[in-house]
């Protein structure tokens, strides 16, 4: 089947425009009469996979909208209201990507699909983890239960991806701003202001030599500079993109000092998360890791959990897999062992993920509130050594005269 935008009016003789889905354009339309719309026009729905149409940001945003929907979804099944119902209420809620999404899965579930297999086949929005979940709630018939697991998950990560934004955003200005301050006295203010003071001076201040020297850099070799730098960003880029560049850039920064403690404690708050909200939700704690995994960013990591679900299934304990990986530390191997062992690994796990969150807002506040002055007192050397190097020639220059 196709999906086809419509455009025409309903009974009240008010405008109407979605997506739906159908084998034909008139079956298009067919279906569209039985919903009493007056069709005036019915178009394939094509998206292009050869221009740069903005679709990465568009299906980022809907899968960030997915936790308020599983929320909002959650509530409306709880109130008795039909699962078509509620995606129609859904979709009228939200805008852009995700109400696009909504409304192609509300379409194959009127179809005769369920919820989970509609969800999967929009796999840009929602993640592999979700769509487990609602197809364990599905045939558990505790639907409503299960996205509400989901919405706190999902809302949970996003708040904590949040806190780190909010406190990298800061430092990210400074460095920025003062960057673009020092171009800018270098190219702009030095040049012409030492033209014409080293006519009446026989020997520059080495202040302000080396700044001429960095500024007649700029000058003569700027746009060399920018567009060596734009191809490293460019090679970078596609090295970091595959999979032995993510591998061995992921693997530095996990043994990094205090940076790579705080990545290595994010991930696993990340993955004890997943792990937890996915057994709750009655699915079988291989398919739960093989799940986090998918999910995890950190190739380390995700190897590391690939090998503990193979190591699972060939009957050895998660917590043995996981010690041997190297990559969890001593305290998250614990919980796992004691947590497998008791019986109450979803309990432990939760209280892994939010001790660990807990630590990682904690550390990253103290290192945000050390990198700010650092950042401010880098930032003040650089312009008042060029404010330095631009007074001294000019008070010499007064003596001499």
């Amino acid at each position: 089947m196709a999906i086809f935008v419509y455009s025409g009016m309903d009974r009240s003789k008010s405008s109407v425009r979605g997506t739906v889905q159908a084998d034909s354009p008139r079956h298009a339309r067919d279906q569209l009469r039985e919903l009493g719309v007056i069709v005036q026009s019915v178009a394939e729905h094509e998206l292009s996979h050869h221009r740069f149409d903005w679709q990465f940001f568009r299906s980022r945003n809907a899968r960030n909208q997915w936790g308020l929907g599983a929320h909002e979804l959650s509530m409306l099944l709880t109130a008795g209201i039909p699962l078509l119902d509620a995606l129609d209420t859904l979709a009228k809620q939200h805008r852009g990507a995700f109400r696009t999404a909504i409304q192609r899965v509300r379409d194959r579930v009127e179809a005769g699909s369920s919820l989970a297999e509609a969800m999967s086949e929009q796999g840009d929005v929602f993640d592999p983890a979700s769509v487990r979940l609602v197809e364990v709630g599905e045939n558990a018939g505790t639907l409503e239960k299960v996205l509400s697991e989901v919405a706190e998950f999902k809302l949970q990560l996003a708040a904590f991806k949040d806190k780190i934004f909010t406190a990298m955003m800061y430092p990210v200005f400074l460095a920025c701003f003062g960057l673009a301050a020092c171009v800018f006295l270098m190219t702009w203010v030095l040049p012409p202001l030492l033209e014409s003071l080293q006519e009446t001076l026989p020997q520059l201040p080495w202040p302000t030599r080396v700044a001429k020297a960095f500024s007649d850099l700029l000058v003569q070799y700027g746009w060399w500079i920018a567009a060596f730098g734009l191809l490293a960003i460019v090679v970078c880029g596609w090295w970091f993109n595959s999979n032995s560049g993510q591998l061995a850039w992921h693997r530095w920064v996990l043994r990094m000092p205090i940076v790579g403690e705080l990545v290595r404690k994010q991930a696993i708050a990340r993955v004890a998360m997943i792990i937890a909200s996915l057994t709750r939700g009655g699915l079988l704690l291989t398919t739960a890791v093989q799940l986090a995994a998918k999910s995890t960013s950190n190739s380390v990591m995700r190897e590391a959990l690939f090998r503990a679900e193979s190591d699972m299934s060939a009957g050895e304990d998660i917590a043995i897999s996981l010690e041997r990986s190297g990559v969890f530390p001593p305290l998250a191997v614990r919980f796992f062992s004691v947590g497998q062992e008791s019986g109450r690994l979803e309990e432990m796990l939760q209280k892994l993920s939010q001790d660990y969150n807990s630590q990682v807002s904690t550390a990253a506040a103290r290192i945000t509130a050390l990198v700010e002055p650092i950042m401010i007192l880098i930032l003040a050397v650089a312009v008042g050594f060029l404010l330095l190097a631009t007074i001294l020639p000019i008070l010499e220059a007064g003596n001499v005269s």
